[in-house]
């Protein structure tokens, strides 16, 4: 990750403009244009041999003539001019370029990285649209408007989607840090732009457009780092899954690279939206409420249709509505007429004067849950909005993270939206837009939530019994040698089991029904009878699989009727034998899937969803990143639907989550101690009250893939540093620190004295902003630690 020279590129001292022109509708008299008319108050040097002069003013033949060195350089000539120019340029000392030219082939893509690269020289581009500083009045692009100064920075892959944004943001007032178009990239990427804007005094969110990521570590550890300071909120374009049909494997095909970057935006502590209107409205309300840490709502309304119309808004985006205290409703119940709700909605009934939105406010904010509030206006003839809005915002700004506002109407609640505004308080148009604010709040504390777990790459516990790898490793090398990528049933269960995972014992007989109904015998019926063969990845497409088999007889039958089927319809498929199990009967349980898969873009997944043959067509499923630990393996269960049935309801107990838990983590564990491993599938895992037990497993491997948690996207924290001393006599342990640790460090600095803290975090107040501490604490050792 690199900073290094992106202040010359950001917020130059002076520019030139290679290619500068005065041909109507061309690049390099738009880019001129921008630049001359922006207000930049540097110098802007045009350079082009065509021309002597624009106007009166000077145009340079070359780099060289110039009489000063540019910081910057905007570079609009032909593709195979650019590598020379960049060499030109590093050479007399500009540290960065954005090169608008577009058709760079590999070869000169390739030559003007390695001209730029002795001088530490950054490039902006190619093929981008440009960049923006409004307040610097720096507008090197050929947009076709200007953007006004703010606070959000945007920075976007698409260069059409730039345009776009910046006539859509200006219609609507909004001004931004910094705007920049990525274009292909070939330096400057997302990574790059994170880190710097994390640290840019002028930018209080940043907004992302992304389409492909092609440096994921370098992205997830800038984009954590930027989401601990600041709201980092991502349009990811492209939710198509069509290109994972093919997959391998169940877990291949559902894991599609759409919900893989949802995963790694979540862990990441991002915020993901779909739309240029969803952007923005994320930004205006993350940068209100990043303390707010409900996650249920109270809706207050002078209006039973209004209400109503949020609570069902509530339902869709599945954001809970409060219960009032037995307190709250007698405060409720003292100050409110005979008839309101009784109930959330509070419906204060539409005569309320001023005093009764006070009062039922005062009611609410006082009720121990704390939930949010939100309150909506709908205009009456009783009493101006603009009174209430006056009488309400003192109570506010006593819990200013708890209410959302929604001023139903235009032209009779324009004054009372802006009291609201002018005083800070969120106000929205609509209750749905209010409510779908709230909902990204909640997606948002969830996923910082995840941003400050830092699990190792073992991380199931010292307590838990040792994995045998050696084995593991063993009956994949065996594989690998006759020449097998997918592993057996019995090797894949063999592998779990070595992993502590349970499983039903597996018996494995040669391909006779008359052997199979004797060794079924042995076990006891009834018994789950499946076809064995490396050639069938999924045993239930062609009858493979037959269950509750009560006899012998059933057994033989459903055999033969196995080998009769798989010879019709897959005459290649060479048969093993048969695979005997007995029947297993679990009270209450669930049927899941758990497996893994290596998505393109970011390495090693874990997926987990509702399971059994119809995996594909329920397709309740989501992804996490590995390493898991406890909380990020039940957020990976809590996100998808099937958790609500693993929860007690009616006279069903709820299923074992710590069971569950640790399956999720052992499979973290697995991915980081087995490079080969590049898919594995538990489908069903039987999850019941007291346990979980694997009923199939199918695992593929590969000899050439990359090693380890080194393949993760996400670094593992790295507990290899723990250590054991002993000191003065007694036994300490020295370790990383870790995001849990803000307390104790906090401790640790409140007992320094000024001139040690000094030395320590560069500054001598006692007080430390939460963001600071967060810096100090939530390490990302892949980029701190050589």
């Amino acid at each position: 990750m690199s900073i290094r020279n992106l202040d010359h590129l950001l917020d130059p001292a002076s520019v030139a403009v290679f290619g500068a022109s005065q041909r109507a509708s061309s690049v390099g008299a738009t880019v001129w244009a921008n630049l001359r008319g922006g207000g930049f108050k540097g110098p802007i040097y045009a350079v082009n041999p065509r021309y002597q002069d624009f106007d009166g003013v000077p145009v340079y033949a070359s780099a060289a003539t110039l009489p000063t060195v540019p910081e910057l350089a905007v570079i609009c000539t032909p593709a195979a001019v650019v590598p020379g120019l960049i060499a030109e340029l590093g050479a007399l000392g500009t540290r960065a370029a954005i090169v608008l030219s577009a058709g760079l082939d590999s070869a000169q893509r390739k030559a003007m990285l390695d001209a730029a690269r002795p001088y530490l020289l950054r490039i902006l581009g190619p093929n981008c649209i440009g960049m923006l500083s409004p307040h610097k009045g720096l507008n090197a692009s050929f947009a076709h408007v200007t953007a006004a100064p703010g606070e959000l920075a945007f920075v976007s892959q698409s260069g059409a989607l730039v345009t776009a944004m910046l006539d859509w943001a200006g219609s609507r007032a909004i001004g931004f840090s910094h705007f920049v178009s990525l274009g292909e990239h070939a330096d400057v990427d997302f990574g790059d732009m994170l880190d710097y804007l994390a640290s840019d005094g002028r930018t209080r969110a940043i907004l992302l457009y992304i389409e492909s990521i092609e440096a994921p570590r370098k992205f997830m550890s800038a984009a954590r780092a930027a989401a601990r300071n600041k709201p980092v909120i991502v349009v990811k374009a492209g939710r198509s899954q069509q290109g994972q049909k093919a997959a391998a494997s169940h877990t291949g095909a559902l894991a599609g690279s759409d919900l893989v970057y949802e995963a790694a935006i979540a862990r990441a502590g991002m915020l993901r939206v779909d739309t240029l209107q969803q952007l923005f409205l994320a930004a205006e309300t993350l940068t209100r409420f990043r303390s707010n840490q409900s996650e249920q709502l109270t809706i207050l309304t002078n209006g039973g249709g209004a209400g109503v119309m949020a609570a069902d808004a509530a339902g869709h985006m599945g954001i809970a509505l409060a219960t009032p205290s037995t307190a709250t409703m007698q405060a409720l119940d003292a100050v409110l007429p005979s008839n309101w709700s009784r109930g959330n909605p509070v419906d204060i009934i539409g005569d309320a004067p001023v005093q009764r939105y006070v009062q039922a406010l005062e009611a609410l904010q006082a009720d121990p849950d704390e939930s949010a509030i939100l309150f909506i206006q709908a205009p009456t003839a009783i009493v101006p909005s603009t009174d209430i809005a006056l009488a309400l915002v003192p109570l506010v700004k006593r819990h200013p993270q708890r209410l959302l506002s929604c001023w139903l109407g235009e032209a009779a609640v324009a004054g009372a939206r802006q009291v609201f505004q002018d005083a800070g308080i969120a106000s929205y148009q609509t209750p749905e837009e209010a409510v779908r604010a709230f909902a990204m709040l909640v997606r948002y504390r969830r996923n910082q939530a995840q941003l400050l777990q830092a699990p190792a790459a073992t991380p199931v516990g010292s307590a838990a019994p040792a994995a045998d790898t050696a084995k593991v490793r063993a009956l994949i090398q065996q594989a690998l040698a006759q020449g097998r990528e997918i592993l057996s049933e019995p090797e894949a269960k063999a592998v779990l089991e070595a992993y502590h995972i349970p499983v039903v014992a597996t018996r494995v007989v040669p391909a006779s029904p008359q052997v199979a109904a004797e060794t079924a015998g042995s076990i006891g019926f009834p018994v789950v009878l499946k076809i064995l063969s490396d050639d069938i990845s999924h045993k239930s497409d062609v009858g493979g699989v037959a269950l509750n088999l009560a006899d012998a007889q059933a057994v033989e039958q459903a055999a033969q009727a196995m080998l009769t089927r798989v010879a019709r319809e897959r005459p290649q498929a060479q048969v093993q034998g048969f695979t005997v199990q007995a029947m297993v009967r679990m009270a209450h349980g669930r049927e899941l899937i758990v497996g893994t898969s290596i998505d393109a873009v970011f390495g090693p997944v874990i997926l987990f969803g509702s399971g059994g043959t119809s995996v594909e067509v329920v397709a309740d499923r989501a992804v996490a990143l590995p390493p898991l630990n406890t909380p990020l393996a039940r957020a990976l269960v809590q996100s998808t639907r099937v958790a609500r049935l693993l929860d007690a309801y009616r006279d069903i107990p709820a299923a074992d989550l710590d069971a569950l838990d640790t399956v999720l983590i052992t499979i973290s564990q697995l991915l980081a101690d087995i490079p080969e491993l590049v898919e594995l599938d538990i489908n069903p895992l039987l999850l019941g009250p007291a346990g979980a037990i694997a009923l199939d497993a199918r695992i593929r491997v590969r000899a050439d893939a990359p090693g380890g948690s080194d393949r993760f996207a996400i670094r593992p924290y790295p507990a290899h540093l723990i250590e054991n001393i002993t000191w003065q006599g007694r036994s300490l342990t020295l370790r990383p620190i870790r995001p849990g640790d803000e307390a104790q460090h906090l401790e640790f600095l409140s007992q320094l004295d000024p001139e040690d803290v000094r030395m320590r975090v560069f500054y001598s107040r006692r007080s430390i902003e939460p963001g600071e501490l967060a810096r100090l604490t939530q390490i990302d050792y892949d980029r701190e630690v050589a």
